[in-house]
């Protein structure tokens, strides 16, 4: 009675519930299907929020047929090792997805692509070591990216970009990066807690979470910061070495212990925070090294202003030299070195002057007009120190008097357009439309001698290409030349300043030449004759090819013409010619009378209802009969 009650009660339910009471994956009204639960997962399904709950499963890649309506996917404790593209497409409702702890190196560009809900991702312990622009695209709403425990080493500017407005935790702690996008890392506004502990950051631009108005725990402990630059978020905002009740609601817990900190007063700043912990400590200078950083007093933050330990006496060198200028300076923090030009222009890098980082300027190919004094100016926090150097640049050496003024990139031009200039220093002794033989006398033994450097640019490209040439060699081949361009180049002999210790270059001698123009072999009547002797002797092959066919096509059609006898051949005569008759039944047997003679060479008339077997001897082939039948009566 109570089976019949229950039949009677399915029939009268709803299709829609009778639907989902049959087994089977389960079809729904957008179109999608859910199949059913991975195998050593969880999963819940029959009503949201949808879940697939799959932690330790050993699973070696993310299963497929899983439930696209589901908002929950946690697979952690796994073995997957990449994320395709195809393995979450249309879930465009789920809200949390984990992935921690597998052993995931590879995510598809896109493979979140249609995640546009989602909220949280978790990609911690795993061995990712680098993040695209494309593989973080779509996120759209993701509040939360956990990256911890990951190898990272290069994270792109674009990583974030899909995310920046939405994301309110970043952690990047525990991986192995160098630096960061910092542009990128400006424009998260809404971020809440930024973790960039246990790196590899030696630096940290100033300013750069000024704009990180809502943060509120940054953690920058265990990199290889010297110093914390001043901002203006650490001025606006209560700072914090830990969350501690009746706190005001926007202070900021930072972090930043393990550093290698350099306390100077580069860091007053920072001492000046109410702080209560002691967790940080100084590295250097040797005098503060060891001790905490916060019982260290105010005044003992303090920096050295530079002074100027060494400079260039008054250099004199011949026009188109080389003319070194050096400058050191020693201070707390170190300073910083910068040349002005005598006509008060800052001097860096360029075409004819290369400022290096040590503080020591060269002038290439030097000019009368480039003769005066430079200013050296090194500056640090603590104040800046001048030094002058006086250039002046003389009349040329015999070697260099018929060298012109100074081409683009600042090598010395030569109207001799032979590959011969510099009164024979440097010679072109080979030219191709490709290729160069660059030689250069031996002027004796150059002390400090390190190497020499050919340096050399096209009439069509700024740009110097450089050589490195060991100090024995007086030779050098050049290659990858383009052809039919005209190009200025120079030796240089780089050595070692006995007194200071630091490179110094000389130049030894400047040529232009110009390579070959590439030359297009031309067309002789002799290089036709193999092409026609070829074509001349596939077409007579083709002739007698074709007449072979034809000559056998004639065989055979006069073959079957003439029948089973060989064309040509005549009857054989002489041979005896019988001809037997059988009656069939028909009709009586046709007497002696009706036998053909010998000599009457017309075939017998086969009479109906009788056989006839017509026998032919010849001398050399033997009998042949020829049977003729005839039904029917007369």
């Amino acid at each position: 009675m109570l089976g019949l009650l229950l039949l009677c009660l399915l029939a009268l339910s709803p299709p829609r519930l009778r639907a989902a009471s049959a087994v089977g994956p389960a079809s729904v009204p957008d179109g999608s299907v859910s199949g059913p639960c991975p195998r050593r997962c969880r999963c819940q399904t029959s009503a949201p929020p949808r879940s697939v709950l799959c932690p330790g499963a050993g699973l070696l890649f993310v299963p497929p047929g899983l439930d696209r309506r589901a908002s929950e996917l946690r697979l952690p404790d796994n073995f997957i090792a990449s994320v395709r593209r195809r393995d979450l497409a249309n879930m465009t409702g789920l809200l949390h997805l984990s992935l921690s702890r597998n052993t995931l190196a590879h995510i598809a560009p896109g493979a979140f692509a249609d995640l546009r809900a989602l909220r949280a991702l978790h990609l911690d312990g795993n061995r990712l070591s680098s993040l695209g622009a494309a593989q973080l695209r779509g996120l759209v709403s993701l509040r939360h990216l956990i990256l911890a425990n990951n190898q990272l080493g290069v994270l792109a500017a674009g990583a974030l970009a899909d995310c920046a407005e939405t994301l309110e935790d970043l952690d990047l702690s525990y991986n192995n990066l160098e630096a960061l996008p910092w542009d990128a890392v400006a424009r998260l506004a809404n971020v809440n807690t930024l973790g960039l502990d246990h790196n590899l950051l030696a630096a940290v631009p100033a300013g750069a979470f000024a704009g990180l108005h809502k943060l509120a725990r940054l953690d920058m402990t265990a990199n290889r910061l010297t110093t914390i630059p001043p901002d203006p978020l650490f001025s606006r905002l209560p700072v914090l070495s830990r969350p501690r009740p009746g706190a005001p609601a926007s202070a900021l817990v930072l972090a930043f212990g393990g550093n290698p900190l350099h306390c100077n007063c580069e860091l007053v700043w920072l001492r000046r925070l109410a702080r209560e912990d002691d967790l940080e400590a100084c590295a250097s200078p040797p005098a503060l090294g060891g001790r905490s950083f916060w019982a260290v007093r105010e005044d003992e933050f303090v920096c050295e202003p530079p002074v100027v330990t060494h400079r260039s006496p008054p250099v004199a060198v011949p026009e188109g030299r080389t003319a070194s200028l050096r400058c050191r300076a020693a201070g707390d923090p170190e300073p910083r070195v910068r040349w002005v030009s005598p006509r008060g222009r800052l001097l860096g890098n360029s075409s004819r002057t290369r400022a290096f980082p040590n503080g020591t300027l060269e002038l290439l190919a030097a000019t009368p007009g480039d003769g005066g004094v430079f200013t050296c100016i090194a500056a640090n926090a603590a104040g800046e120190a001048t030094a002058s150097v006086e250039l002046t640049v003389g009349p040329p050496p015999p070697q260099l008097a018929n060298s012109t003024s100074y081409p683009r990139a600042g090598l010395p031009q030569s109207p001799d357009q032979d590959g011969e200039s510099d009164g024979g220093s440097v010679q072109v002794a080979e030219r191709s439309a490709t290729a160069a033989l660059i030689r250069w006398p031996d002027h004796g033994p150059v002390p400090g001698l390190r190497m020499y450097q050919i340096q050399y640019n096209s009439s069509a490209d700024d740009i110097l290409v450089y050589r490195m040439v060991p100090a024995g060699s007086r030779s050098f081949h050049l290659t990858d030349l383009a052809s039919g361009r005209t190009y200025d180049l120079c030796v240089l002999a780089v050595s070692e300043d006995g007194a200071t210790g630091l490179t110094a270059t000389r130049a030894v001698g400047c040529a232009r030449f110009s390579t070959e123009p590439e030359l297009r072999p031309c067309r002789s009547p002799h290089s036709a004759a193999p092409v026609l002797g070829g074509t001349m002797i596939i077409a007579l092959g083709g002739v007698i090819v074709a007449s072979v066919l034809g000559f056998i096509f004639l065989l055979l059609l006069r073959y079957k013409v003439h029948g089973d006898q060989p064309p040509g051949k005549p009857a054989a005569r002489g041979g005896v010619s019988s001809v037997c008759s059988q009656t069939n039944g028909g009709g009586p047997a046709p007497g002696p009378e009706s036998s053909a003679s010998d000599s009457d060479p017309t075939p017998p008339t086969p009479v109906k209802g009788h056989t006839l077997v017509q026998l032919d001897f010849e001398p050399s082939r033997g009998p042949r009969g020829r049977l003729t039948h005839e039904r029917g009566g007369q």
